[in-house]
């Protein structure tokens, strides 16, 4: 059994056993615990769940997403990844020019009504083709605002200027390993109103030491069936990215959670997953010495993941 995702398992069962009920801004509600870590070595391999198979090039375009500064889902979309569709999406279905069906909630009643379901999946499909062909307009509704990837590579500064905070860390590490501000973050309070959904994941900070590049990320909330396999993985893959730019090798990763929660329409996935026993984690390998931002799928490859099957569930918007 992979002592890495036990981590994960044994987060879910303390939230069923312990957690408190709770509302939350998609209605849909949650049951939450306050406060939790989980610590991977990632000499033990590559931390991609195998209780149910969570896709590592969904994970691995999101994190170049991240990486080059983008924001809109244009590029997502060129490369087949829709997990970022829904925010986007529900922009556009609420702004004056959307003169489709009433798509007011769309995201719990396409779960109930199976008509409901299919126009809104025609509507999906509509946006999305017009975001791949047609730049004025996937600049318009494709775009999500300050999240990732502009704060990485672009904080706004009150002077006007802005801050490479994901370059200047390289650099940092390069230089100045033993530093203790090797710290990236994502939360912006001047911009948390005006993007499509505050950064969960909100600052993370680097460590080296006896050669290894080590990574803890601390996360706001974390929706733990369906988030937290792809940030524990997107962050891992950071941290082996990074240690390559600079010479290192990867280190630990460790994940801090603040509100980490499962939501109520996740309870009977969870269980199926649960009665799962983990098997061996795979391995990651990258074109090696290749600078950091040159990096595309094509150098990223996963090599041994046998995992059981895919756990569809809704994603709460």
């Amino acid at each position: 059994m992979s002592g890495s995702e036990q981590q994960y398992l044994d987060l879910c069962r303390d939230i069923l056993e312990n957690g408190n009920r709770k509302d939350d801004r998609t209605g849909t509600g949650t049951i939450s615990v306050f406060g939790r870590q989980m610590r991977f070595n990632l000499d033990d391999g590559f931390p991609l769940l195998t209780t149910k198979r969570v896709p590592f090039k969904l994970i691995a375009s999101e994190m170049i997403w991240f990486i080059k500064g983008d924001t809109n889902i244009r590029y997502l979309l060129q490369h087949n990844n829709n997990i970022w569709n829904e925010w986007a999406f529900k922009r556009w279905v609420e702004s004056d020019e959307y003169a489709g069906p009433d798509m007011n909630d769309f995201g719990r009643r396409a779960l109930k009504d199976e008509k409901f379901a299919e126009q809104y999946n025609e509507q999906m499909e509509s946006f999305k083709q017009l975001v791949l062909d047609d730049e004025t307009f996937a600049a318009k509704y494709g775009e999500l605002g300050d999240v990732y990837g502009r704060q990485w590579r672009g904080w706004k500064t009150s002077r006007g200027e802005t801050i490479d905070q994901l370059g200047d860390v390289i650099n940092m590490i390069k230089k100045t390993p033993d530093s203790r501000r090797l710290i990236v973050s994502a939360w912006n309070p001047e911009d948390v109103p005006t993007m499509a959904l505050p950064p969960c994941h909100t600052m993370f900070q680097f460590y080296v030491a006896d050669g290894k590049l080590s990574c803890q990320l601390y996360q706001r909330s974390g929706d733990v069936f369906l988030g937290i396999p792809f940030n524990i993985a997107g962050y891992a893959l950071l941290t082996h990215l990074i240690a390559n730019e600079c010479g290192l090798e990867p280190g630990e990763f460790v994940h801090t959670m603040g509100d980490a929660h499962i939501y109520t329409n996740h309870l009977e996935q969870v269980k199926t997953q649960l009665a799962r026993d983990p098997r061996p984690l795979p391995q990651l390998h990258l074109t090696k010495g290749k600078p950091l931002f040159d990096m595309e799928l094509s150098d990223m490859t996963l090599t041994g993941y046998e995992p059981h099957p895919t756990i569809k569930a809704p994603v709460a918007v």
